[in-house]
């Protein structure tokens, strides 16, 4: 039997970890703290727990965001990557390759949750191409994001 395997990195793909082992629980927070860390409204991270972590292309810069927690992030993109707490190390859910592997099971802080936080499902939808003002610059945008998946190098070398 083989272990569970998550790969996740930053936008860049400066910085790429590595999860061997099923991880820990996953939560979002709604705490101002973590709101100002994710610049959204909530923060999903989820605990390393008997994992083992491995980052395997770079690694993060820390901030001291408080007495007892320091917050990894890409100092290239700016991608908010880890929680290092007295209880253990989390990353963000939405770092991994595939954050639907991980998905929140409880909410942390809800007394910062914003008061808009509710209604966002009931909000009108549409697809990014449905967007009429906006589907002829999505149509030409040239992405930089790394992908969601391991590479052997970042960025891939210029065609010659």
């Amino acid at each position: 039997m083989s272990a569970e395997i998550h790969s996740g990195g930053c936008q860049c793909g400066a910085v790429r970890f590595r999860l061997t082992g099923a991880p820990g629980t996953s939560s979002v927070c709604y705490c101002r703290m973590c709101q100002k860390a994710s610049a959204s409204q909530a923060l999903a991270l989820v605990s390393v727990g008997e994992a083992a972590i491995e980052w395997t292309r770079g690694a993060p810069s820390w901030f001291q965001s408080s007495d007892a927690v320091r917050r990894g992030f890409c100092s290239a993109c700016g991608t908010p990557l880890a929680y290092d707490a007295p209880d253990g190390l989390a990353l963000t859910v939405l770092a991994f390759d595939d954050p639907d592997t991980v998905p929140p099971t409880i909410a942390y802080g809800v007394e910062g949750k914003r008061i808009w936080c509710d209604g966002i499902p009931s909000l009108p939808e549409r697809q990014s191409l449905e967007d009429p003002d906006a589907v002829s610059f999505l149509k030409t945008l040239i992405s930089y994001q790394h992908p969601d998946r391991d590479t052997e190098a970042w960025p891939p070398e210029p065609k010659t």
